[in-house]
């Protein structure tokens, strides 16, 4: 299903998007459909991780432990 919605963007970006879009002989929609799959991909191994079950609950145990003294720092 594909739906339609609306991007607000400064006049600058969206004249430049324009223009490349039509350098490149494509649609605006693939332009932006392009973004939002590099966007997803970009993300994709963090909602990976946050699928793992009690991921959450040990990264907060983690952050109590640092809090209390506990633990290596990165420096």
């Amino acid at each position: 299903m594909v739906t339609t919605t609306t991007v607000r963007l400064p006049e600058e970006k969206l004249k430049l998007t324009k223009a490349i879009a039509g350098y490149e002989g494509c649609s605006l929609s693939k332009v932006f459909e392009t973004l939002v799959d590099e966007y997803i991909a970009m993300h994709r191994e963090t909602m990976e991780l946050l699928g793992i079950p009690s991921f959450e609950a040990e990264c907060l145990q983690g952050l109590e432990e640092i809090k209390r003294g506990k633990g290596k720092r990165l420096e």
